[in-house]
């Protein structure tokens, strides 16, 4: 079963994979961007670009490390539990300013040969918590755009499970960021349970 994490930075995904791991010690644990050896090396251009890339280029270049991620973790580990820190529903959510969804959903289905994950948890906070969070971070190149960009980051990632819900059969547990973190591991280890 392939699962994917999704939210903006500083809602408490990492935390949350974190005890997750204490949990399923036979899974595999993941990430997108940088999930493979070519991904980190776009994950570290991608977040700390040295210099001036276009949205479709920059696009591509996540599509090229999804495509790897799927060619040396998810295919070789698909009878295996994985569990991925973002997925294509962030890749499309944050390039859907710039391209037309369905074009989106069609360039990431070939990437991923079609694998995409059997249940996403969706981990959602409101400003004030994500402004909170931001403070407490050294910032990368994308978080330096700060909460309001997060927020609107988050409505695409909304939109975009709203529009995967008709194309595929992926499920979706939606939760408050703001739960305790003994609350949301206890919701999360039930959703993957049942």
């Amino acid at each position: 079963m392939y699962i994917a994490f999704e939210g903006v930075d500083c809602v408490g995904k990492s935390t949350q994979i974190d005890l997750l791991k204490q949990e399923f010690k036979s899974a595999i644990f993941t990430q997108e961007p940088g999930g493979s050896d070519l991904g980190m090396h776009l994950r570290e251009l991608l977040l700390n670009k040295p210099f001036d890339i276009s949205k479709k280029a920059e696009f591509l270049l996540f599509l090229a490390d999804r495509a790897e991620h799927y060619e040396k973790v998810l295919k070789p580990n698909k009878d295996k539990l994985i569990i991925s820190d973002r997925s294509l529903i962030s890749g499309i959510a944050y390039a859907s300013k710039e391209f037309d969804q369905n074009i989106l959903l069609r360039l990431n289905s070939f990437a991923l040969d079609g694998c995409f994950p059997d249940k996403v948890i969706f981990l959602k906070a409101n400003q004030e918590l994500i402004e909170e969070r931001l403070k407490k971070k050294k910032t990368d190149s994308i978080e330096k755009f700060g909460s309001h960009f997060f927020i609107q980051v988050q409505e695409k990632i909304i939109l975009t499970l709203d529009f995967l819900k008709n194309e595929t059969k992926i499920k979706t547990l939606m939760l408050d960021a703001s739960l305790s973190i003994e609350k949301l591991h206890y919701k999360i280890k039930e959703f993957i349970n049942d």
